[in-house]
């Protein structure tokens, strides 16, 4: 007996030892690169690991309620999020965690400095906004086009991606000449020497409050975990990454 059970104390040990948690985080596109940065980090603090699904906000939603098996949910607004805790699949209050800013951006050597009016320029041809339809920086890109009164002659220029991050390919394969895409985008490591870049004005579009909420779809470990890994999103290591890539933060 006492052989029998150092075999399956050892065989216990050996699973501990060998079993990781994993986690599964949905995730605007917008966020591409800052939170892969943060999810390094809660590993490190935590040993769970974290796989990143990143896409429009809306079809990130369509997914969770189709039944996706994402465990957090990081929107690029409020408005998805309050839509899934009406319906019943969040496990968390909606918590905003950034707020977004929005940029106009060529890689064609295209002269932004008239800002947002170089739209209807003769040498812009092509302009690449996310679908309004399901993403919120797409939704903003319209709204910042009838703030300055150039979208009817930006209108047939338009090339509607699928999301933030199809923007950024539609402008560094010079697919366009401009693109209205996430300040983050433009200042990660990636992509901070490609083209040139410059801010809309704030009041030129609504604030982009992103949230964030923990879902229902994951097994209830995993759910404990993603609600550890939201917290962490507040921590001064996630905060400090926020910060670096363009976000405004909530007051803490």
């Amino acid at each position: 007996m006492k052989i029998i059970s150092n075999l399956l104390f050892a065989s216990m040990m050996l699973f501990s030892a060998s079993w990781s948690q994993t986690i599964t985080v949905a995730a605007a596109a917008n966020l591409k690169y800052a939170v892969n940065d943060i999810a390094k980090e809660f590993t490190k603090n935590t040993n769970i690991k974290v796989k990143i699904i990143t896409g429009a906000s809306g079809k990130l939603t369509q997914q969770i309620m189709s039944g996706a098996p994402f465990d957090a949910f990081l929107s690029a607004d409020v408005e998805y999020p309050a839509k899934l805790a009406g319906a019943g699949y969040t496990t968390t209050p909606s918590q905003v965690y950034a707020y977004g800013s929005l940029v106009l951006w060529s890689d064609t050597g295209i002269d932004l400095s008239k800002g947002v009016a170089i739209v209807t320029d003769p040498s812009v041809k092509k302009i690449a906004i996310a679908n309004p339809k399901t993403a919120p920086y797409g939704i903003e890109a319209v709204n910042t086009m009838n703030y300055y009164k150039v979208a009817p002659k930006a209108q047939p220029k338009i090339v509607v991606a699928e999301s933030i991050s199809q923007v950024g390919s539609y402008v560094t394969t010079k697919a366009v000449d401009v693109g209205f895409i996430a300040k983050s985008i433009v200042l990660s490591p990636e992509m901070k020497n490609v083209g040139k870049w410059v801010e809309v004005d704030p009041n030129a579009y609504n604030t982009i409050d992103q949230a964030m909420v923990g879902l229902k779809n994951g097994t209830p470990e995993n759910q404990i975990a993603a609600k550890k890994f939201l917290r962490f999103m507040s921590s001064p290591k996630a905060v400090a990454i926020l910060k670096a890539n363009g976000y405004g933060l909530p007051k803490q």
